[in-house]
């Protein structure tokens, strides 16, 4: 087996480690790894398969050779080093959103739209953990019976935020424990027992930043501009794992049945729905795993026609991150495996 040149940008970062984590668990066929961080981290040793990597300061230079590179850091400093990685040759992944609409950067959920791997320039742009959490359940009723329409609401858990959003929650739940007072740096109020219904910044009509990407990256992974995305994102005290509520409308009539089979063994899916015996999906059970579980699917009963609502919950650092773009760069290495044939 051909074996490649990876590299990760971002990768002392939560899904940085992550994607270390996947790259081994799939046997990803790697002949160099390179850390890079930021001049911080360089020096930084880390233990990975038995081996002791060093953490190298990210430069111009850190993509020489490469064939293959995974983004996991900002978008300021994915903006300012992955141009230059795919430049020197490289296929890049990237889990920033700084590429996502970029017309000329394909967006991939391999289990929804892997042939957009066929049309990227060198970059490769991995959606956000929401969107990939709801199109992955999504897709087998799509592919069915055309979605046009989608109200989605969103319990995304703190690691989402990251290390510090982690952090954060168990330093409060701790304070509250004692008597003492909270403090509040990562999010805009106190998370530990309390919602918020806020993730990211507002626009002019009210809704924030993570509720367009819903709407923005979902008409472009299913090549439908004109799907309809009405979505509500809240930021929960959970620590790991988003949950999604969602109603959907389809073009063509689709019954709770019909959709139960077109959900058992789909890619990438678990059905969990069996609620006269409380079985559901929870984002405690799909944490640390792959599968995006779905279940109280029922007919919408509030007036629309051929329109179902259903229940999904996924591990966002792994399948809403990590995982995804390590997937996509299986599909790279498939595809310049069948050119070289």
């Amino acid at each position: 087996m051909k074996t490649y040149k990876v590299a990760i940008l971002g990768a002392t970062g939560a899904v940085g480690q992550e994607m270390i984590k996947i790259l081994m668990e799939r046997s990803f066929p790697i002949c160099e790894l390179h850390l890079l961080a930021s001049a911080r981290s360089a020096g930084k040793k880390l233990t990975i398969a038995g081996r002791e990597y060093t953490v190298e300061e990210t430069t111009e230079n850190s993509f020489d050779g490469m064939d293959i590179v995974l983004g996991a850091a900002e978008n300021d400093i994915a903006e300012k080093y992955l141009p230059i990685a795919a430049e020197k040759g490289a296929v890049v992944v990237d889990n920033s959103s700084a590429f996502r609409l970029d017309e000329q950067v394909p967006l991939i959920i391999p289990e929804v739209n892997p042939q957009a791997v066929h049309e990227h320039h060198g970059i490769i742009a991995n959606p956000n953990c929401a969107t990939i959490i709801a199109l992955v359940a999504l897709q087998p009723l799509h592919a069915y019976a055309n979605a046009k329409r989608m109200v989605v609401s969103t319990y995304q858990a703190v690691s989402g935020a990251g290390v510090n959003g982690i952090r954060e929650l168990n330093q409060q739940v701790g304070a509250l424990a004692h008597g003492k007072e909270v403090s509040v740096s990562t999010f805009q109020y106190q998370i530990a027992y309390n919602l918020i219904p806020q993730i990211g910044g507002f626009n002019e009509a009210g809704y924030s930043s993570e509720e367009m990407k819903m709407q923005n990256e979902g008409r472009k992974i299913m090549s439908n501009p004109e799907l309809c995305v009405n979505c509500t994102c809240v930021r929960v005290p959970v620590i790991r794992s988003h949950s999604e509520s969602i109603m959907v409308e389809f073009e063509k009539e689709i019954s709770v049945e019909k959709a139960r089979e077109l959900l058992q063994g789909a890619p990438g899916v678990r059905l969990v729905d069996e609620p006269q015996e409380q079985v559901y999906p929870m984002p405690l059970d799909t944490t640390d795993q792959d599968l995006v579980f779905v279940g109280r699917i029922r007919e919408d009963m509030s007036g629309h026609a051929n329109a179902l609502s259903f229940w999904c919950c996924g591990d966002q650092v792994r399948k809403g991150a990590a995982t995804n773009a390590v997937q996509i760069a299986e599909l790279v290495i498939q595809e310049k495996e069948k050119q070289q044939e």
